[in-house]
């Protein structure tokens, strides 16, 4: 049995074992007129698999670049594009770049970090006092949705002052209870609504 196991790698499986066969034998064709045109025949063929990438820019482009890919860069015809070299794939991948900003309570996250932050730069009045409020109920909640536990109203005080850097300090803000916040934010149960599944209706019997 002839098993793809037993067979060669393909460099582009998305072209199929044919195709691959296809541009094997054009390396074998002596004559160069013949193998360029046996190359077009195979860049049409290629163009068939995937009509609808047609209309995108440089799609002609990227097929050359894959026959010179199947050939093992080792074909020579005339491209109508520079082909790619092959130390172009060897090159290392570049480093994704991470956020290095450094997060002091994770389990708030940089957005309220950011926005305890700017609430201790308002001025003393009713709005910041609402607004620190807002921003402690919001931090009990993510508190409890990273912990399922039970926290104290004491923790979040001192966290605030911890996010602040010590210029809000607050306490007795009355926030959330947390069976509350626990009970808002646990998923509900569907009721089975379907065909029969409703309360039964007494009927008197005449």
């Amino acid at each position: 049995m002839d098993y793809n196991s037993n067979r060669k790698k393909l460099p582009l499986p998305e072209y199929g074992r044919n195709i691959q066969n296809m541009v094997d034998h054009i390396m074998t064709i002596e004559d160069r007129e013949e193998r360029n045109l046996a190359a077009q025949t195979i860049i049409d063929i290629m163009g068939n698999l995937y009509p609808y990438l047609r209309d995108i820019n440089d799609f002609k482009h990227k097929l050359w670049d894959h026959l010179a890919i199947m050939a093992g860069f080792n074909l020579d015809i005339d491209y109508p594009y520079d082909p790619p070299k092959p130390e172009t794939f060897q090159e290392p991948p570049k480093k994704v770049p991470y956020s290095s900003n450094h997060i002091k309570l994770r389990y708030y996250g940089k957005t309220i970090e950011e926005m305890v932050e700017k609430a201790a730069e308002y001025e003393s009045g009713e709005e910041k006092e609402v607004l620190i409020k807002l921003l402690a109920n919001h931090m009990k909640k993510s508190y409890l949705t990273w912990n399922k536990d039970a926290v104290d109203d004491e923790k979040i005080y001192k966290d605030l002052e911890l996010l602040s850097k010590g210029r809000i300090k607050r306490e007795g803000l009355e926030l959330a209870e947390t069976r509350d916040i626990l009970f808002r934010s646990a998923p509900r149960k569907k009721q089975n609504t379907g065909p029969g599944r409703g309360p039964k209706k007494h009927r008197k019997n005449d």
